[in-house]
This record gives structure tokens, sequence and C-alpha cells, in this order.
């Protein structure tokens, strides 16, 4: 038996199974970790394969996928390596800010590598992923890693230099964030919380779903729902003049210095 195989139990992991599922996979799946409540949850709730050995599960492997923590890689390549790989093995690590020539040089050869970026909202069907392929991988190991993240959601592949960029810019936790300030300011002046989360939630997600399902460009949409002299233009003034520009890009730029910190860590 060959298999999906996932080094790491953890929220991605869980959501990229339940993604899966939903649509349909049926290729096996492995999952390992050292937590075995957490293997026998997965278990329960997605039909996947437990294998409690390290071993074991990169036996089973025609795809890896390297789903721990940043600071977690260093250890876990280490005892891959000690495995003494039999065979060429496609791997992908899911690990933030680790490029993939350190990936490379702490395995090397049998291994190819590639990068995701796959979103938490993959577990509905309407993730968004980012990949970036390592050399060596041949046409159909690249198709085989991409038809696995484009069955969750949309895929874009983008160059390895600009990966930490889309990874500070892409997270649903903005619009989650975003979500909950609003909410949390629509209460202050006054409204209570369920209406407060029915008016934010559509002036945030109805409204970008209207531009993505649509054809008007974003800069159309802006002037269509801030007419001037309104409401809606008064407020956009004053959140620029308080720096709200300012505040996003500094929180996207310490993104990125997290993300180069997790790679001096390999």
């Amino acid at each position: 038996m060959r298999a999906t195989v996932f080094l790491g139990g953890g929220r991605i992991t869980s959501a990229l199974v339940a993604g899966l599922r939903l649509a349909g996979y049926e290729h096996p799946i492995v999952v390992h970790d050292r937590h075995s409540r957490k293997l026998q949850e997965l278990k329960r709730q997605h039909r996947i394969i437990v294998e409690e050995d390290l071993a074991g599960a990169i036996e089973l492997a025609d795809l890896l996928i390297v789903a721990v923590r940043p600071d977690s890689v260093r250890k876990l390549l280490k005892e891959i390596r000690e495995q003494q790989l039999p065979r060429r093995l496609t791997a992908v690590s899911l690990a933030a800010g680790i490029p993939l020539s350190r990936l490379q040089a702490r395995l090397g050869l049998p291994v190819r590598w590639a990068r995701a970026m796959p979103s938490p909202v993959c577990r509905s069907g309407r993730g968004l992923t980012g990949l970036t392929f390592g050399r060596g991988l041949s046409a159909s190991e690249r198709a085989m890693v991409r038809n696995l993240f484009a069955s969750v959601g949309a895929v874009v592949e983008i160059p390895e230099k600009h990966f930490d960029a889309f990874t500070v810019t892409y997270s649903s936790s903005h619009g989650y964030h975003a979500l909950a300030t609003l909410v949390g300011a629509a209460e202050s002046v006054g409204l209570d919380r369920k209406t407060a989360l029915v008016a934010a939630g559509h002036a945030l997600a109805d409204g970008i779903a209207a531009w993505h399902s649509g054809n008007l460009s974003l800069e159309k949409l802006l002037k269509e729902a801030a007419t001037p002299g309104g409401i809606a233009e008064a407020v956009m003034a004053a959140l620029d003049r308080a720096g709200y520009r300012r505040i996003v890009k500094n929180g996207l730029c310490s993104g990125i210095r997290r993300a180069r910190k997790n790679a001096s860590r390999l």
C-alpha cells in the first residue's frame, strides 16, 4: 500500500484531512505523531490510518507531508535521515519560513522537496495554497502535489523568493481579526453583539465575495461603496488618517521577520 503520509497530526493536518475527505479523496491517508490522542481523534473523525512508528510511516509514503512547527523541523529531519531512506521520495514542507535549500541539505537525495502554504480554510473546500517546487521534481511529481492541494481549494504557484510575503498576506487570520475588531467597535458605539456580527460579517464576507465572483475592479467597488461626502467615505478617511495602512504593513513586516527567524533554526 502506498499512501499520503502526514508527519504531524496538528491543526493544519486536521484541516487538510477534513477538506480532502469532503472532496471525496479516497487515497489512503496515514498520520504519524508522537501524541496518540491526536491520532485517535483524527482516526475517529476522518478515517485516517494511524502509524506511531516513523519508519513505518515513511515506508508507506508516495507523498510525504512534513506538517510540524518550524521549531520541530530540525529534529524531525534528523530522525528521518536516520531511517536511511531506500528510495526516491517526494516531500512537501508546510513549515513557514524554512527554504527548500535547507530542507534539501538536511536530507539530500533521494528526497525531492516542495513547499506549500495551505490555509486552514481548506477544511471547507474553500482554501488557498501557495506552492513552490524544488529542483529535481518530475512533471508527474509536481502534478501529484498540485492535485492534492487543488482538492481543497485554489492553488497558486509562486517563486520561493516571494513565499514569505505570500505567507503573511494570505492568512484567514486577517479576516477573522478584522471581523473581531469591527464587531468590538460596533458594540462600543451601541450595537448589540448579534447585530454587530451580522453587520460586520456582511461588510467583510459578503462584500469580498461580491468582488471575488464579479467583474468589477476593487477600485470601482471602493468608489461604489464609499460615496463622496457620505458616511462610508468619512469612516475610510478617518481610518487612513489614524494610520490604518501603516499598521497593516507593519504587521506584515513583523510576520516576515518571524519567517526569517524560523529559517535560521534549521
